[in-house]
């Protein structure tokens, strides 16, 4: 019989929060296991290994990232949703650092098609639109939109950019004024 008050959703969420302190490559189903004080059998009627729970934590991350940035681009169009979604990325990986490096887990394919990843491509196309870029350039705008984003976030939480002026505001401030002016494919000022 399952412990009462374990839930798979308890559990994921709960991992979720143990990423955000520990790290996601630290989350075991042990470690959550020590956290409840109960023992790892009891927590395999609801999940099946790790990797299922991180799995869980990803798909978890990709849902509430998907949804701040809907929330976000309301209303929006050109730079102004560009800067909207790229701060909504930023502030999340800021805010739930284990979090946003389970949105990067490699998921199976029909987990990955079933998942809240459709959406953040959906979303980023509709921003795209704005900037009238036809095929392929669209999907190249797309990749290079998603790499600055993941590689100023990535290299801002290892502390890259903490020891030298400017600030890191401004120049990320400056970089999504450079994006936006690339991709009107007018020169940057």
């Amino acid at each position: 019989m399952a412990r009462a008050g374990l839930t798979r959703e308890r559990l994921v969420r709960a991992g979720a929060e143990l990423a955000d302190e520990v790290g996601f490559e630290h989350v075991t189903v042990s470690e959550l296991a020590r956290r409840f004080d109960v023992k790892v059998a009891s927590l395999y009627s609801h999940l099946r290994n790790s990797r299922e729970l991180k799995t869980g934590i990803a798909l978890l991350a990709l849902e509430e990232l998907a949804d701040r940035a809907a929330d976000a681009l309301a209303g929006r169009a050109g730079k102004d949703a560009l800067d909207a979604f790229a701060n909504v990325y930023r502030d999340y990986a800021r805010e739930h650092p284990g979090r946003y490096t389970a949105a990067r887990l490699r998921l199976d394919p029909d987990t990955a098609a079933a998942s809240a990843g459709g959406r953040h491509a959906q979303m980023m196309r509709a921003i795209l639109r704005g900037y009238d870029l036809a095929e392929p350039e669209q999907t190249h705008a797309v990749r290079l939109l998603g790499s600055v984003f993941h590689g100023y976030v990535s290299l801002e939480a290892a502390g890259g950019f903490s020891h030298s002026a400017p600030d890191a505001q401004e120049s990320w401030a400056w970089i999504l004024d450079r994006l936006d002016a690339l991709l009107r494919g007018r020169p940057a000022g």
